[in-house]
């Protein structure tokens, strides 16, 4: 037995050799930091040597009021920027869907283009929009007479204009998923329908909508992972101002590890960060995915 596998793997063993390079770099660069990090969320960091603190660096994540409202600020975040961006990412799948070939590939193209740009530089070209004396966006509201908005420095305003950025930075991933589903439906059913009387929104509601229950899942799960995992933006925009209104989970971890060195903490609050989507993510498979075949 031991003869014939030992055949087997110097026979192929160039398939091995090539799969050893990425495994080798998922577990050192993937799966130990996470590993390490879930060892770290239970002592207090330091250079010279670790000291095993057990449940206390949980204890204060659950005693702290900023981590309340950080995570606060991610739910705002993701309730508002998950839901309007799958209403707008369907709205425009079912106007390019039946568009021809060319017209559908250079749409679904622009609304991509966005995402093939980094995060950094969407967020410094919205800084300059966003710029209060001489920013685009307030000079284009000057024109109907509307008074200057500070979208970054009002704590009314500032998270509502990171959530205004998420939605007009395109949408493509989401609307060439959806659009690559809505090829799926076999055209028979909006024949039938029509045949039957039925309108374009009742066929929508009835056939469309239902059948794409798997990418709507789908995206919904992504979108609201990537929501509570939204950083760059801030970082580079806010730093989780003015008065803490749009400090988020992620920017109050990086800056409990990087800022003030107890990666401890920031490790146990990013294990709580983990357990919450984990959380939420089941939820919406619960309620959203009960009767969808795979």
């Amino acid at each position: 037995m031991t003869t014939t596998l030992w055949r087997d793997i110097k026979r192929e063993r160039w398939a091995y050799i090539f799969l050893a390079l990425p495994l080798l770099h998922f577990l050192t660069f993937r799966l130990y930091p996470v590993v390490y990090s879930v060892y770290l969320s239970f002592v207090n960091f330091n250079i010279w040597g670790n000291t095993w603190v057990g449940l206390s660096n949980f204890a204060q994540i659950f005693h702290d009021p900023l981590f309340g409202k950080t995570l606060w600020n991610t739910a705002y975040f993701t309730l508002l920027s998950v839901p309007l961006s799958l209403v707008i990412a369907f709205s425009l799948s079912v106007l390019i869907f039946p568009l021809g070939n060319r017209s559908s590939t250079f749409f679904k193209a622009a609304y991509y283009l966005p995402s093939v740009a980094s995060a950094a530089v969407l967020s410094l070209v919205w800084l300059w929009l966003f710029e209060p004396r001489f920013g685009l966006l307030n000079y284009l509201l000057s024109l109907i007479g509307i008074n200057r908005i500070y979208w970054l420095g009002d704590v009314h305003v500032a998270m509502n204009a990171l959530i205004l950025m998420t939605l007009a930075a395109g949408h493509g991933y989401s609307v060439i998923l959806i659009t690559a589903a809505m090829g799926g439906i076999p055209p028979s059913l909006y024949e039938a329908a029509r045949l039957d009387g039925a309108t374009r929104w009742q066929q929508f509601w009835r056939i469309t909508l239902p059948l794409l229950k798997p990418i709507t899942l789908y995206l919904l799960v992504i979108d609201t992972i990537g929501s509570f995992q939204i950083f760059t933006a801030i970082y580079i925009m806010t730093r989780g101002g003015p008065a803490q209104s749009t400090m988020t989970v992620v920017y109050m971890i990086y800056q409990t590890a990087f800022d003030f060195f107890t990666y401890g903490l920031a490790s146990a609050q990013a294990m709580v960060l983990f357990v919450i989507i984990l959380i939420i993510a089941a939820l919406q498979y619960r309620f959203f995915g009960s009767d969808i075949e795979y």
